[in-house]
This record gives C-alpha cells, structure tokens and sequence, in this order.
C-alpha cells in the first residue's frame, strides 16, 4: 500500500515530490510535479513563473 503512495495518480510515475490536486480537477490522490504543471496550465493558461521562496 506505501508504493501506490508514491505513484502518480495521472501517470502512474514515480513521485519525487508529492503534489495535492485541486478539487476542482477531479483527480484523486498525489500527482507528480510534470502532471501537477500539465493541470496547471490546463486550467490557468497563460505564462507561469516559478518562484523560488525558500532564499
């Protein structure tokens, strides 16, 4: 059961970094970062940019 875990619920890759879906999506369980982006810009379309926080 901890390997399904840690398996994209799109994809069925392995996850690095676990992302929650909105509920909004319809998807159930953890995505993986590549499908998290893809669903991203599914539903905001237009130009994303990523901001590093942590400094």
């Amino acid at each position: 059961m901890v390997e399904t875990a840690n398996k994209c619920s799109l994809c069925n890759g392995s996850i690095d970094h676990m992302y929650q879906p909105m509920e909004s999506w319809g998807v159930k369980g953890s995505l993986c970062s590549k499908c998290y982006s893809k669903k991203i810009s599914e539903y905001y379309p237009g130009t994303h940019d990523r901001v590093n926080k942590s400094n």
